[in-house]
């Protein structure tokens, strides 16, 4: 019997999406649950497995091809088995021995080469990347093995195959300098639409503050194993901050807000959105209800965003709504920047690096484990004296941690 395997429904903010990787071709078997193809939306890639068990009779788009919600992609004839070759020597190669094809071809490259200029393996084939880097290896006709990772232990990333494919980089064995064209992911278009209409539609405006972290960071080493012990997540610092946040909103509700036309909408509730960044670019999962969550529900649902985040397993659920973001630019190294606002949102706070710096403390130079915070905000709807205050809550919790911990 054939089935169809069609689009998955699509939200009402998400119109289309873009076929990014086929893992199947036709004759191939699959089994239940199994991951078929990878759509790219505005925000997220989707994994559409199969429904049952069979053989590919059909694949109705190619890569790059845009479908819409309940679109036809596969035809599947349930229960049959795959057609097998007369010769089984010279059968066509699996898909596991297509990915390790690379790897030995490049092995008797390296062979061939004097040992003293042999680079180490670096990468793996195109399925050890994340979605984004698959499908820029996959449409570029890069073969990873030759580029050099710049990522966590030597990964290959979505921007190393990107400046590889443009001449920047050489690669693993030098090479020749072209340069091509490279269009932008759903993703990345998406993100350069909203950047432009935060700049065009918001009379943006930056606060900056300064935080002593010595109390945070005494409390953190104080209570950090035990933490740790009891909830089997590390107490980290966007906890702290996404606490304080949430309290400083339900003071100053107006940072809260969004602008709807010539309405102002006030939420009474904290759903704070955590920048994330990955190989295909930066998103932000909610945190819904922060002003209901413990600190340990916080650090839990950040690791596990951050985690599917890299993995490129974020549903559109995770990304949709949102009243107020933390951006944390300190994890790369930033000691100061002026956030972006993320329409609709009025408001967004800027984490920075923590430096020790000389400070006056009791009439007394010490030096203090300082981070500068900034605050961009919508100036339609929030005054200066709002934006400070919210500014200045937030510093006062950070630097006394028990005035959070008793709603103060």
């Amino acid at each position: 019997m054939a089935t169809e395997i069609k689009v998955p429904v699509l939200p009402e903010s998400v119109s289309d999406a873009t076929i990014a990787t086929w893992h199947k071709k036709v004759g191939d078997s699959v089994a239940r649950d199994e991951n078929i193809v990878d759509l790219e939306t505005d925000k997220v890639v989707l994994e559409v497995p199969s429904t049952v068990e069979g053989v590919i009779k059909e694949l109705k788009y190619a890569e790059g091809d845009t479908v819409t919600s309940q679109q036809v992609l596969a035809i599947i004839e349930e229960g049959a088995a795959p057609a097998k070759s007369a010769e089984a020597p010279k059968a066509e190669p699996a898909a596991g021995a297509e990915q390790v094809q690379p790897k030995a071809e490049a092995a008797k490259a390296e062979a061939a080469a004097p040992a003293s200029t042999r680079p180490a393996p670096v990468s793996g084939g195109a399925a050890d990347l994340p979605p984004g880097a698959r499908f820029t290896a996959v449409t570029q006709g890069i073969d990873p093995s030759q580029v050099e990772g710049t990522g966590r232990r030597g990964a290959v990333t979505k921007e190393d195959l990107v400046n590889y494919a443009s001449g920047k980089t050489p690669g693993v064995s030098g090479g020749a300098r072209p340069e091509e064209r490279v269009p932008m992911t759903r993703i990345r278009k998406r993100i350069a639409e909203r950047l432009m209409q935060s700049k065009d539609s918001i009379a943006m405006l930056t606060s900056f503050n300064e935080v002593n972290l010595g109390k945070v960071m005494a409390l953190r080493k104080q209570l950090g194993e035990q933490f740790q012990k009891d909830h089997g997540i590390k107490l980290g610092f966007m906890s702290f901050f996404a606490k304080a946040a949430a309290n400083a909103l339900a003071k100053y509700p107006v940072v809260n807000a969004s602008v709807d036309g010539d309405d102002i909408i006030y939420h009474g509730y904290a759903d704070i959105s955590i920048a994330v960044s990955t190989d295909r670019g930066l998103v932000t999962p909610v945190l819904r209800n922060v002003e209901r969550m413990g600190f340990a529900d916080v650090e839990k649902s950040i690791a596990d965003y951050a985690t599917k985040a890299r993995d490129g397993k974020l549903a559109l659920d995770d990304l949709q709504g949102g009243t107020f973001t933390i951006t944390n630019g300190g994890t790369f190294g930033s000691l100061m920047s002026t956030p972006i606002v993320n329409p609709p949102q009025s408001a967004i706070l800027g984490m920075h690096a923590i430096k020790e710096r000389a400070i006056v403390e009791n009439g007394q130079v010490v030096a203090a484990p300082m981070m500068y915070i900034a605050l961009s905000y919508d100036h339609r709807i929030i005054d200066g004296k709002d934006a400070v205050l919210f500014l200045v809550d937030i510093k006062n919790q950070l630097e006394n941690p028990h005035r959070m911990l008793l709603g103060l």
